[in-house]
């Protein structure tokens, strides 16, 4: 089994008859209930405050970003594999979450 995921893991997900990897973007603790929210990573690299980048350190092959601009909803059991974390850079997901929000 699959352990549970936790906001700020990248993951393998089965989204649309397709596999990509996705940011977790829920919170850790509603994970388990909730039906999660991930952001899709994407090489489109358009250097908007609504993106968070990633690469190598965070298990993945390419430079590319997380998009919070396409957020979505998927069930826990369509994340099928993790591939690594945002570690320090957690914090990141509430700023970009704020910037898409323009809250300032």
């Amino acid at each position: 089994m699959v352990r549970v995921p936790r906001q700020g893991e990248v993951w393998w997900a089965k989204v649309e008859n397709m596999r990509r990897p996705v940011l977790v973007v829920t919170r850790s603790e509603a994970v388990p209930v909730l039906t999660g929210i991930v952001a899709p990573l994407t090489r489109t690299i358009r250097d908007i405050l609504a993106e968070v980048k990633r690469g190598v350190a965070e298990g993945l092959d390419d430079d590319c970003v997380a998009s919070f601009h396409n957020l979505q909803r998927i069930r826990r059991s369509s994340l099928t594999q993790m591939l690594g974390e945002l570690g320090e850079r957690h914090s990141e997901i509430c700023v970009v979450l704020s910037a898409l929000a323009d809250c300032t």
